[in-house]
């Protein structure tokens, strides 16, 4: 058959198909992930569980008039491809093209903007809410993973939508992975739905010989009724005011247009269950569907992910000193606990799961829950060590400041992913925390330069006496080889001065200050005299330090992996205008806008506070 996938620009052509057409379009679909992931890496196994499913829903669907929500957006990449971003996804995550993710202003197609879970169901209810103020025919649909779910978020949009009656499908596409596999009720709910034989076999029979009216009278009388009594209990998401159908197979597009069609028919609020494989059609992504998540580069034909062999030979990850770190402390202190929201791989939380499974939890995808569950714990006299992804610790600040700060209880918070994060883009670059943890009274607020540092940290937000604790972090790896040296406690507010001078001072925080280190030594060579502090707090400030460095220096460089609006920049230029000191400050960090996506390399250099953007900002200060 003639290559069907060249000839897709938008939508309107796939809908031009028969069904044989369609079927060879999902071959080709899949084929195309395949090949150009391979070389460029993405969110790979989820979008290849979501072809059919992708497929189906344009040739169902006017889009972009109906509107068609992604959740959490790694399984959308079939989309992208069909809805005019075929010739531009080889630059998929790269700096200057397209996002990894759904993004308003990148598509008419796509819907609503979307980098974390959970968030689908109540955009679109805003959105078919909006089209029923507005007096507009249109479909809402939202495309759900099952992980999402067990974001509180999404609970929330399902409750109202059930009250408002609003005309709108939630499809939930139930693979049993978000990135590891799925842990709590709910997901033994769904796998007791889909393995159900009798309710299976009642939905074929209704599903293959009633008709649209018929069906919607049968809905009309019975309500929940027969799904009730095979399951011998009440439908969880009826009793939240979602008509349910399913579970459906997600690889039959046939089956699953037929579907879409008769409940395009169905006003109200409804959910329909389909069942995929999350890497459908490559097996290494079938068979370890966690690694392949996101691979990274491999060669298609053999299955074999590819590693740079440069990269065996670097320092440890941060993400990995943490997850050593933490067990040795845990053997040491018997309050110790672990808590993640669903990323104990990305966090390496899951060495302690392994270790000691008794002693570390994963919640699910709920940021604001993780946080409250480990101030229960705390206020029980444990030592929970909370470890989120920065960007997404934003989303359970007030449980931060309400449930942990305000009450001194002793919670350890370890921010993965502090900074630029590279090809992921705006909607997980952890750019924010330093500014925003730095207004909660009572919080120590620390960034370690070196793994050495991160494990000092570690150990001293642990001691009895050091309170609610904030270690941030960035993805990648560190600078030594030989990290594992003897535990030391680190004084509460007080900076390292790792070189003195006399023409001006550079004050770091974190990992950047390593790129400082470079900077300076490059311009010391030149005569420049430079005095260089390792802050590692941004609260408490080292004031002594601060007053010593205001009475001698004139001019001042801050550099910091964070945004310089009420970043380590923001808390010295404070702190200085505060005590009349008259110093000349230059920050150096993430301006007050959205980063694009690109490596780190890259998008360092752009926000210049890359060894060249540190070194030229020491020339031109002088």
């Amino acid at each position: 058959m003639e290559e069907i996938l060249s000839r897709i620009n938008s939508p309107d052509d796939i809908r031009k198909f028969n069904l044989d057409e369609l079927t060879q379009l999902c071959k080709e679909l899949r084929e195309f992930i395949i090949d150009k992931c391979s070389s460029n890496p993405g969110h790979f196994g989820a979008s290849l569980g979501t072809v059919e499913l992708t497929v189906a829903l344009h040739y169902v669907f006017n889009t972009p008039h109906d509107k068609l929500l992604w959740d959490v957006g790694h399984q959308a990449y079939s989309h992208k491809i069909i809805t005019g971003r075929r010739e531009m996804f080889e630059f998929n995550r790269k700096y200057g093209g397209i996002s990894g993710f759904p993004k308003m202003n990148e598509s008419p197609y796509d819907a609503f903007g979307v980098g974390h879970a959970s968030t689908a169901i109540s955009a679109a209810l805003g959105m078919a809410e909006a089209a029923r103020l507005k007096g507009e025919k249109r479909s809402v649909i939202a495309v759900v993973g099952d992980g999402s779910l067990t974001g509180g978020l999404a609970f929330e949009g399902m409750n109202n939508a059930g009250g408002l009656s609003s005309d709108m499908l939630v499809v939930l596409n139930d693979n049993k992975m978000a990135i590891d596999p799925n842990v709590g009720g709910l997901t033994e709910y769904l796998a007791k739905i889909t393995l159900s034989g009798k309710y299976n076999q009642l939905k074929r029979n209704v599903w293959d010989f009633l008709g649209e009216n018929r069906l919607r009278k049968l809905i009309q009388r019975m309500g929940a009724s027969v799904k009730s009594a095979v399951l011998s209990e009440g439908n969880f998401f009826e009793s939240m005011g979602l008509r349910y159908f399913g579970p459906i197979d997600g690889h039959n597009v046939e089956f699953l247009i037929k579907t879409l069609e008769r409940l395009k028919s169905i006003g109200g609020p409804k959910l329909l269950h389909v069942v995929t494989q999350k890497g459908k059609g490559y097996r290494p992504a079938e068979e370890n569907q966690t690694e392949w998540h996101a691979p990274g580069r491999f060669d298609k034909d053999t299955g074999q992910r590819i590693i740079v062999k440069a990269d065996t030979t670097r320092p440890a990850r941060y993400q990995d000193v943490f997850g050593e770190t933490i067990i040795e402390l845990a053997e040491q202190n018997s309050s110790i606990l672990g808590i993640t929201p669903a990323m104990p791989s990305g966090s390496s939380l899951n060495m302690m799961m392994s270790r000691m499974p008794e002693r570390a939890f994963d919640v699910g995808i709920a940021e604001g829950h993780a946080v409250t569950f480990a101030a229960g714990l705390a206020a029980a006299g444990f030592t929970p060590f909370c470890n989120i992804y920065s960007s997404f610790m934003q989303r359970a600040y007030d449980n931060v400041i309400h449930d942990v700060a305000l009450q001194g209880l002793k919670v350890v918070f370890c921010l993965d992913r502090g900074g630029i994060v590279g090809e992921d883009g705006p909607t997980h670059h952890g750019v924010y925390d330093l500014a925003y943890f730095r207004l909660v009274p009572g919080l120590t607020v620390a960034a370690p330069m070196n793994e050495i540092e991160l494990r000092n940290m570690m150990f001293t937000a642990q001691l009895p006496d050091s309170g609610t604790y904030s270690i941030r972090y960035p993805r990648g790896n560190g600078v030594f080889d030989n990290w594992k040296q003897p535990f030391e406690r680190i004084p509460k507010g007080k900076a390292r001065v790792l070189r003195e001078g006399n023409d001006l001072a550079v004050l770091s925080i974190g990992h950047v200050g390593n790129y400082a280190v470079e900077a300076i030594a490059r311009a010391e060579s030149e005569g420049i005299s430079i005095m260089h502090c390792d802050m590692r707090f941004v609260k408490p400030l080292d004031e002594d330090l601060l007053h010593r460095i205001g009475a001698k220096f004139s001019r001042i460089i801050t550099v910091e992996d964070g945004t310089i609006v009420g970043g380590l920049g923001g808390a010295v230029c404070e702190f200085f205008a505060c005590n009349g000191y008259k110093v000349k400050v230059d920050r150096l960090g993430v301006p007050d806008a959205y980063i694009q996506q690109g490596t780190l390399r890259e998008l360092h250099a752009e926000c210049g506070f890359d060894v060249e953007g540190i070194y030229r900002k020491i020339k031109n200060s002088l």
